[in-house]
């Protein structure tokens, strides 16, 4: 079988498992794996049968949640946003390695009174690569009796980028954006203060030209990641000067420049060694 081909296979899996579902609820982010599935649920079970849930918390970016929002309305889904309590619970706060654990424990809790009422399977957008990933929320999830259509038909994070790209999606090339808190290091307190801090910093940093960086909070230091390639650009005096500027008006006291470049669970590197 050749790759076009074991693709419309997965494609065809996963529409199979939505329709054995009937209703669903999408936990929605607007990221690339979520609304790839929502864009699927709707076309192959009709928005009457669909609901996205949105929450619309400090860990969330206000510019992804304007995004999730155009992106849910493109595809003519209907979109509920709601509160989460992730920022009263103290397991979540104290941010040790499950940190991600306790956050999805909270979203599906939200959720399940919801799918309830309108008789719906919560699922989400959980994809084969993640499997050998380090991802805690995925065990929240799972006892939570949460499906994962897409990882369950087999698809890849780059099979859902072809198949965004397929059905006409801007999210086909969207970087990977994961939540605030992942910027501050296990075992630093999450406040919504340095969620914001890294808010605004990551802001600016795109508004001056960077499609994909981190802000890492290490208390008053601020780690700069941005791809390897443009180290050297952002390094000049001129860029420099107004980034370690804007940093310190949001509240650092120091701004650094990781060398190493940009890279997926930076933080994560201290729990293999």
């Amino acid at each position: 079988m050749n790759d076009h081909a074991l693709l419309d296979e997965k494609i065809r899996r996963l529409e199979d498992h939505l329709r054995r579902l009937g209703r669903i609820l999408v936990a929605y982010s607007g990221g690339v794996d979520s609304t790839l599935l929502l864009k699927v649920a709707v076309q192959t079970l009709g928005r009457e049968n669909v609901l996205a849930v949105i929450s619309t918390g400090p860990v969330l970016p206000r510019d992804e949640l304007d995004l999730a929002r155009r992106l849910a309305e493109q595809i003519g889904a209907e979109l509920l946003e709601i509160e989460t309590t992730e920022m009263d619970s103290p397991a979540f706060q104290a941010n040790a390695a499950d940190r991600c654990y306790h956050c999805k424990s909270i979203l599906f809790d939200h959720l399940e009174p919801i799918a309830r009422q309108r008789n719906m399977k919560i699922l989400t957008g959980l994809n084969a690569d993640d499997l050998g990933d380090y991802r805690p929320g995925i065990q929240a999830g799972r006892e939570h009796g949460v499906d994962e259509p897409m990882a369950a038909a087999g698809l890849t994070k780059d099979d859902i980028r072809v198949l965004s790209r397929r059905f006409g999606l801007p999210t086909a090339e969207k970087p990977a954006s994961p939540c605030l808190a992942s910027r501050i290091p296990y075992g630093q307190r999450v406040t919504p203060d340095k969620l914001r801090q890294i808010e605004l910093g990551e802001k600016f940093l795109k508004e001056l030209g960077l499609g994909d960086c981190r802000v890492r909070h290490h208390d008053n230091l601020a780690r700069l990641e941005i791809p390897a390639e443009r180290i050297a650009e952002f390094a000049q005096p001129a860029v420099r000067d107004k980034i370690v500027a804007r940093l310190k008006e949001l509240g650092f006291v120091f701004v650094a420049l990781d060398l190493q470049g940009l890279r997926s669970g930076a933080l994560n590197e201290v729990l293999k060694k």
